[in-house]
């Protein structure tokens, strides 16, 4: 089965759907049997539940000479008392990961931290986190979310850009939208982080998400990003398109401290070891905590035989127990 097999596409897509399911995430988060499962699945993609863990991860990535962007998972926090706690956890990271190294860096989603709730309450604890980032020489990387909550990101990105050089965004090269928002982006300071866009997607607003299509707006937009020597990001496992980008640098004599590839931890890390080891400046994202559903299921949609592989690491747990 391969990624064009209409069983890979099904599969891809209801692991979407799932993802975004709350109701089931809720139902998983609360039935220990069912954590417990998917705490097993997660091991190989998230490091740990709390801050002191992921950054023994942080301080191995760094050793290996890559960046790192450290995420503390979370998404469509509908309470109050989550959000606060949330706010409170990234403020406590910040300088935790400037300790490690002033060459990290902390991402986030805004839905994390107030946005469903009340849109100028996300805006204000981004400030808030922005701000202490700044002080502390840390840039903030803003995650791209489903389609319905993409102008909101945009617009605190514009806002806090206009105030902060240390607030960056991430955007989806799937979506057909990303060609007219990037110039609006250039203008910015901020790094801009190219990923291919993991979110369930209608297809009159999204390319498939591994068809050729994507493929090509993705080199495209790499391309423009890289020339155009703004900070970015190549975030992609895709060698192909890593290549693609690498000979844009190779072309356009692009400096090595304006962008840098970035892998997902748990993901083609030897791959990662080679970029570095042949100077290509690179970085792995990190998350932790206790909200793995949404990231642990787009991970599995990317590639549905990483669920073969997850059910394998589970059993392997269930038998060492």
């Amino acid at each position: 089965m391969n990624r064009t097999d209409e069983r890979w596409i099904a599969t891809a897509k209801a692991l979407r759907t799932l993802a975004l399911d709350e109701r089931l995430k809720d139902v998983v988060a609360k039935e220990p049997g069912l954590r417990s499962i998917l705490e097993q699945v997660g091991e190989r993609y998230v490091s740990g539940v709390d801050a002191n863990e992921a950054m023994v991860k942080v301080a191995s990535v760094n050793a290996l000479g890559h960046r790192a962007t450290i995420d503390f998972m979370g998404e469509s926090a509908r309470n109050f008392a989550t959000v606060d706690a949330a706010c409170k956890e990234f403020l406590r990271l910040v300088p935790l990961v400037a300790r490690a190294s002033n060459s990290n860096s902390i991402s986030l989603d805004l839905s994390h931290i107030g946005s469903v709730l009340d849109p100028e309450l996300g805006s204000k604890n981004a400030r808030r986190i922005a701000s202490v980032a700044h002080a502390h020489g840390i840039e903030l990387i803003l995650s791209m979310e489903g389609p319905d909550r993409v102008d909101q990101i945009l617009e605190d990105h514009r806002r806090l850009s206009a105030e902060f050089d240390n607030v960056g965004v991430t955007i989806q090269a799937r979506m057909y939208r990303t060609r007219d928002d990037i110039p609006a982006l250039l203008e910015r300071d901020g790094r801009i982080r190219l990923v291919k866009g993991a979110y369930d997607t209608a297809s009159s607003l999204a390319a498939e998400p591994e068809s050729s299509e994507t493929a090509g707006l993705f080199d495209e937009f790499a391309r423009t990003l890289l020339l155009s020597g703004h900070r970015c990001s190549i975030a992609t496992h895709d060698e192909a398109r890593i290549d693609a980008a690498l000979a844009t640098v190779a072309e356009g004599a692009v400096a090595k401290d304006s962008y840098y590839v970035e892998h997902l931890s748990g993901l083609a890390d030897l791959q990662l070891l080679r970029l570095q080891s042949a100077g290509v400046p690179t970085q792995e994202y990190i998350v932790y905590g206790e909200e793995s559903w949404l990231y642990v299921c787009n991970r599995l949609a990317e590639d549905p035989w990483r669920a073969i592989v997850a059910l394998g690491d589970a059993a392997r747990a269930a038998l060492n127990a």
